[in-house]
């Protein structure tokens, strides 16, 4: 008579076990239909787990971002008085458990407190690794842990949708970021150069992510001088916009106060480190065309020097200063000053045309810059770019720009 009452009791101990699993799913499913939070649904996974099936130790790995071996411990049962070593990274050895198996490592930081592994695959991929220990009534124990798997399945998945939600909502933020900026900085950078018998500008401006941290202007004064600026912003997005808004702001403040550069780059600093406290900072270059003097004046606040060249000498304008924004009062400022030759050919640039790289390997060094500009001192300011930029492409053929390129020329024709 005994045997009969064993099938019994353990039929309906199965059928309880799948009333659980059934009225849990409805429950889980009807959460996520209702957006819990992420932290809610762990911990109904955790009280099923500890209330309802009776497990001693457990705990879930899921994946932090879109790389397979970076996972984080989402929730843990039984390992509170448990101390694993700080800094260590499971991460390679979950990865090489690609199906449910047994553990038995008793010797392992982490592992030995558990004795079964199962891995959650989403499109084949896994998306969380589930470590289960004991049970605190070990009957039906297989039928557990298959419970538990199917549990974990529709945790880890709503989890790993939540996770690329909430990438996708950064992506849409990101571009809507980028969108505004690159907006904000169309609106700050000159359009149309001058170009008269006296000096020409002439520009090539690529953002490497439609916005970026470059910046270029200049200023004419009616008594013939000329003012002409690049800079290099840290940061992307509208941050970098809207200090480059703010910086141009004060750039045409000042410099219609026509003091002396050194005083200029002096105030302009001041204004940059208000704004941001000494945590942004931007390389600057700065020159003064005197058309009647024939003279410039310039100041280069940490940029890649600026080249002068003519028929008969060849020059690196790297007077100046530290670069503007990362401390309140600049240690020291110097303001390069230069009798101009009868023609001359000024190249300025930001760092990523020296970042430039070809297929080999090889950088865009500055002496290729400076043997190129040589050889071609004599253009005109368009014409220089536009041989430069077809330099620039020839060189680096099929790799990308890796950031900003912004490049500034002015031809000084002289009398």
């Amino acid at each position: 008579m005994s045997q009969p009452i064993t099938r019994v009791n353990r039929l309906e101990r199965e059928l309880h076990l799948r009333q659980l699993q059934v009225r849990r799913l409805l429950q889980m499913t009807q959460a996520i239909n209702n957006n819990v939070s992420a932290e809610d649904l762990f911990q109904m996974y955790r009280a099923f787990l500890r209330q309802e099936l009776g497990v001693n130790e457990m705990a879930l790995f899921v994946r932090e971002n879109d790389r397979d071996e970076e996972w984080r411990l989402a929730i843990s049962l039984g390992l509170d008085n448990v101390e694993l070593p700080e800094g260590t990274d499971y991460s390679q050895e979950l990865m090489d458990l690609k199906r449910a198996v047994n553990i038995d490592e008793p010797d392992h930081p982490l592992f030995r407190h558990f004795e079964h592994v199962v891995p959650v695959l989403h499109k084949e991929r896994p998306i969380a690794f589930i470590l289960i220990g004991s049970f605190s009534d070990e009957d039906d124990m297989y039928e557990r842990v298959q419970i538990i798997t199917t549990i974990s399945n529709v945790i880890a998945v709503a989890i790993e949708n939540k996770r690329l939600f909430r990438r996708q909502l950064e992506q849409e933020r990101l571009e809507a970021d980028l969108d505004l900026g690159a907006k904000v900085q169309h609106m700050l950078i000159p359009k149309d150069l001058p170009a008269n018998d006296f000096y020409e500008l002439s520009a090539i401006y690529r953002p490497k992510l439609g916005v970026g941290g470059d910046y270029f202007d200049f200023r004419e004064f009616t008594d013939g001088k000329l003012v002409f600026c690049i800079g290099d912003f840290t940061g992307k997005g509208v941050s970098a916009a809207l200090l480059m808004a703010n910086f141009q702001a004060n750039f045409h403040t000042l410099i219609r106060k026509r003091t002396d550069l050194h005083d200029f780059v002096a105030e302009i600093n001041e204004s940059v480190y208000r704004i941001t406290n000494g945590e942004r900072f931007v390389t600057f270059f700065v020159a003064e065309y005197d058309r009647v003097a024939h003279q410039l004046r310039y100041v280069n606040a940490g940029h890649p020097p600026a080249v002068l060249v003519s028929e008969n000498s060849f020059q690196l304008l790297d007077k100046g200063t530290t670069v503007l924004g990362s401390i309140e009062t600049l240690p020291m400022l110097e303001v390069g000053v230069v009798d101009l030759p009868p023609q001359a050919l000024i190249v300025t640039y930001t760092d990523g045309l020296t970042d430039l790289q070809s297929v080999a390997g090889e950088m865009f060094e500055e002496e290729i810059l400076h043997q190129f500009a040589r050889r071609q001192y004599y253009r005109s300011a368009q014409v220089f770019n536009e041989n430069l930029l077809a330099r620039l492409e020839d060189f680096r053929q099929e790799m990308s720009y890796p950031d900003d390129l912004t490049i500034l020329t002015c031809r000084i024709f002289g009398e």
